[in-house]
């Protein structure tokens, strides 16, 4: 089994900062492009960001600028750091990643965590 968990969402003051992270659990070889998208109350969810294996990363535009991605491949960990965070930030985050390598051929695609609540 494999499981992607994030933590760090919180209630934060106007300009404030926090570090949302998500750690994939269980037996994993390899991990592809990793990202974070949120949801907002009566919004679909949208990109917020993504990284690569190899460390390339895209950002949405509305967040350029305020928010970084990054990984830790060891820890199979990424994290978002969010600064200057606004009203429209608010939303469920949620981890997603596009593929986990388990063994040499088998594959698990398109997997997310379950979210995590991020108030401003």
């Amino acid at each position: 089994q494999v499981q992607l968990v994030e933590s760090g969402g919180a209630l934060v003051q106007p300009g404030g900062s926090l570090r949302l992270s998500c750690t994939a659990s269980g037996s994993i070889l390899r991990i592809t492009t990793m990202g974070w998208y949120r949801q907002a109350p009566g919004k679909q969810r949208e990109l917020v960001a993504t990284i690569t294996s190899s460390g390339s990363t895209n950002y949405a535009d509305s967040v350029k600028d305020r928010f970084t991605i990054s990984r830790d491949n060891a820890k199979k960990t990424v994290y978002l750091q969010m600064n200057s965070l606004k009203a429209e930030d608010t939303a469920v985050y949620y981890c997603h990643t596009d593929a986990v390598q388990r063994t040499e051929t088998l594959w698990w695609s398109d997997l997310w965590g379950q979210g995590t609540q991020v108030t401003r």
